[in-house]
């Protein structure tokens, strides 16, 4: 492969780890690892399970990695991936759960859950991760990360309406959950 003029140092990294150097790879992994672990706790609310979800993605990351055209930013492209594992993986979760465990309230999951703590007042950080998964999807899409609502609908597979609404449901229940 021929590197162009305008290829960055991470250009350049992108390439040799396409090509198979794990070393260029493990400096994308070094460079990209905190942000994109942040991103899957924020999406799934909990430190294990983000920690497993930030695996998965750079195991799919080296797998897809010749898929990267550079039409963006290859951080911006590792981001998008991030969500739809992190989505998929949701998405299997609920699958087994609704085949294995029933809901027996099911207005429980609209209003979140809340912890021994919530009298003593609640952070954001935890205030996000009580948000129904939809709704804490796109408020950290959105509000984080910055993508519009057309992104957001295209990398969920939601109509842009449903972005917009969910959105609108997770500042409500944010402020409600954070004036306790």
């Amino acid at each position: 492969m021929s590197l162009t003029p305008a290829l960055s140092v991470l250009d350049e990294r992108v390439v040799r780890a396409r090509a198979g150097d794990e070393a260029a790879f493990e400096a994308l992994y070094r460079e990209h690892a905190g942000r994109v672990y942040a991103l899957c706790l924020r999406l799934s609310g909990e430190r294990g399970r983000a920690a497993e979800l930030t695996q998965d993605v750079f195991v799919r990351c080296w797998e897809k990695l010749g898929t990267f055209r550079g039409e963006s930013a290859f951080g911006s492209w590792l981001y998008r991936l991030a969500v739809n594992v992190v989505w998929m993986a949701n998405r299997g979760d609920r699958r087994r759960e609704d085949r294995v465990m029933p809901v027996a309230e099911p207005d429980l999951h609209e209003r979140g859950t809340t912890s021994a703590a919530a009298g003593l007042g609640i952070d954001l950080e935890r205030a996000i991760a009580t948000l129904p998964e939809g709704a804490r999807e796109v408020f950290v899409l959105f509000e984080v990360e910055g993508y519009g609502h057309e992104d957001i609908a295209r990398m969920t597979g939601i109509a842009v309406g449903t972005s917009k609404a969910q959105l609108f449901r997770a500042r409500r229940l944010l402020r409600e959950r954070l004036e306790r």
